[in-house]
């Protein structure tokens, strides 16, 4: 991909004749000419209720701080003297734009002017003005942006079960990162993740979420207005309870099971004719809920690949599989409706299915998720939309099992989703972030995914193109010189130098943590010399990357991490290969190498995250 040019603020710079915005808008015009941002400039909210436009009003001030360098307070009357405004922010029940988060930014020799028939449009014009400004400075083009989302819900799903739980300033963070591309909700993929006070075995070394810091968590989205979506697993991926001894007699397969993913040596789902189970549910919801305003909440109930393995056995082989779990998931659908709320769940399994798909009820969101980019979104969309059942389109950033990403595969996904979720008519898309195995990735990795799926659900026509290594470069890595998101394109990208594609994860990645005997990567000595190569190459990059973040140094250091995560994994997948004879001298020059990994690991995870998990994460890195 080709990098253009990203300007500076320099006051005598030319105007770049194409904004760098993320997500690009639905209509820009360029009106030619300059605004400069002069001092002692006033922000004037014009609503009926200015309050709550404070926290928007806020946003602009501390950009054009930052930026122009001017401070300008913000007023909630238009009765000022003539000149003395510099933007205004109105929401206007007759607003030229009048689709919902829809806004319209105008930017004239006479000041700039956002108006929204909402107040979550108004925020998202002034985040397109926030990105204006980083790249302008205090001159900015006179320009008009017309702007509003193809997709209603536009979230992120980051997985904070397989042992990563980030601490409470990375969690904002992330909000605020997520806030400025247009995300609109947010969920933490939860199993035991959350500090349940009534079951506290379940949690006591997993460093969890507490209900006092979801609620805090929940106002600082509220804020940015994005929906802290309720996640808890409820049917399968129960393992984390079904191991305890208090729980294990709830599971399916109490002592594991053949499944058709292979031998499962603990139990994974819970039991559905048990009337313990249901009662288990009952009370995790009654205690988690209460801590969330969302009206929605997603149960999970994916991947029951154990359901009708031993205790369900004889009802599964009477009524059907399929029936068994639609008859569970009615009842877990019945204790959502209790508590008020729209049920969401994943709809793999239902799919399996598809014949029981008009028996859902009408109000539930089934999430119609995969990672890979030729996944069947157009032919399971279409079995959604001919039942009537609402849904997401769910891709992923593909991180997963990857260390450094998958960057072509994690683009095709994300727009394979936001083409046929379009088509078929998905009233949401969600971006799944996951950590299974570990969770060895850095979370930097994933901003690729977060932005390309940000903007191509935004608006799909103007962003499927997009520059993503240039926009991510400015916006999400705050380096103008564009090497950050180029670089970071690129790490993304050195598993196709593998041939052998694949199931969501990287040869590398794989390398890192599996079994030698059960490696089974299909390659040869000249690609793992190509990877080495280029991972050495990007190595050699990380310290002349420029990044106006505070947390650049640390940036850097994951950056690094990760490389030297998919080294080692490819030195293993040479080891796998080497002649028996030589396996002991190359499994010694390892040793001292995975030794460094892991101490850097537990540095870089404690930087961000919270020591639960981290002692299992290590224990999946192999010698």
């Amino acid at each position: 991909m080709l990098l253009a040019t990203m300007p500076t603020k320099s006051k005598t710079e030319s105007v770049r004749p194409s904004p760098n915005l993320l997500p690009e808008p639905r209509h820009l015009e360029l009106a030619g000419g300059l605004l400069t941002c002069d001092a002692g400039k006033l922000i004037v909210v014009d609503s009926a209720h200015p309050d709550q436009l404070l926290f928007t009003a806020q946003e602009a001030q501390r950009a054009l701080s930052a930026y122009a360098g001017v401070t300008w307070h913000i007023h909630a009357s238009e009765a000022v003297p003539t000149g003395a405004t510099g933007l205004t922010i109105a929401i206007s029940n007759h607003a030229a734009n009048p689709n919902p988060q829809g806004y319209t930014l105008t930017i004239r020799a006479g000041g700039i002017t956002i108006t929204a028939a909402d107040h979550a449009g108004a925020f998202y014009g002034v985040m397109t003005l926030v990105q204006l400004l980083r790249q302008y400075g205090d001159r900015l083009p006179l320009l008009d942006i017309e702007d509003y989302p193809d997709f209603p819900a536009r979230g992120i799903m980051l997985d904070i079960s397989r042992d990563k739980v980030p601490a409470m300033k990375t969690l904002f963070d992330l909000v605020d990162l997520l806030a400025g591309i247009k995300i609109n909700q947010l969920q933490l993929y939860t199993e035991h993740t959350f500090a349940y006070r009534r079951h506290p075995a379940v949690w006591e070394h997993a460093s969890p979420l507490t209900g006092e810091e979801i609620l805090q968590l929940d106002a600082y989205c509220r804020a940015r207005y994005i929906e802290l979506v309720p996640n808890q697993n409820s049917f399968g991926h129960m393992h984390r309870w079904l191991t305890l001894d208090q729980y294990r007699p709830l599971a399916e397969a109490p002592n594991g099971c053949d499944t058709r993913w292979g031998r499962f040596d603990e139990p994974f789902t819970l039991c559905p004719g048990d009337p313990g189970s249901i009662q288990l549910i009952r009370e995790m919801y009654e205690e988690l809920l209460p801590h969330f305003t969302s009206p929605m909440f997603n149960v999970g109930c994916d991947e029951t690949v154990d359901l009708g393995a031993e205790r369900s056995k004889a009802e599964c082989e009477e009524k059907g599989t399929g029936r068994v779990y639609l008859d569970f998931l009615l009842k877990i659908y019945d204790l959502v409706k209790q508590h008020g709320r729209t049920m969401q769940f994943w709809g793999d399994i239902i799919m399996e299915h598809p014949e029981l798909v008009p028996e859902l009820p009408k109000d539930v969101i089934a999430l119609e998720w995969g990672y890979e980019y030729d996944h069947p979104f157009n032919d399971h969309g279409a079995k959604f939309a001919a039942s009537g059942i609402p849904f997401y389109v769910c891709p992923g950033t593909s991180s997963l099992n990857s260390i450094g990403g998958r960057t072509d595969n994690a683009m095709g996904n994300l727009l394979n989703a936001a083409e046929n979720g379009l088509k078929h008519g998905a009233i949401g898309y969600l971006i799944t972030d996951w950590g299974d195995n570990g969770h060895h990735q850095p979370l930097p990795i994933s901003y690729l995914g977060y932005a390309y799926g940000a903007a191509v659900s935004w608006e799909l026509q103007n962003n499927r193109d997009i520059d993503i290594a240039r926009a991510i470069g400015l916006h999400l890595f705050r380096d103008a010189s564009g090497a950050a998101g180029k670089w970071a394109y690129e790490i993304g990208n050195v598993y196709r130098l593998f041939e052998t594609r694949l199931h969501n994860a990287t040869a590398y990645g794989l390398g890192s943590s599996r079994p030698l005997d059960q490696l089974n990567v299909t390659t040869n000595t000249g690609e793992v010399k190509r990877a080495l190569k280029e991972i050495d190459r990007l190595a050699r990059g990380v310290a002349k990357l420029d990044m106006q973040r505070e947390d650049a140094d640390l940036v850097r250091r994951e950056f690094l991490f990760a490389l030297g995560l998919m080294r080692y994994g490819t030195q293993r997948i040479a080891l796998s290969m080497a002649k028996d004879k030589d396996k002991r001298a190359l499994t010694a020059e390892l040793r001292p190498i995975l030794r460094r990994l892991v101490a850097e690991h537990r540095k870089v995870w404690l930087a961000r995250n919270r020591p639960g998990g981290l002692e299992d994460s290590v224990s999946k890195l192999r010698l």
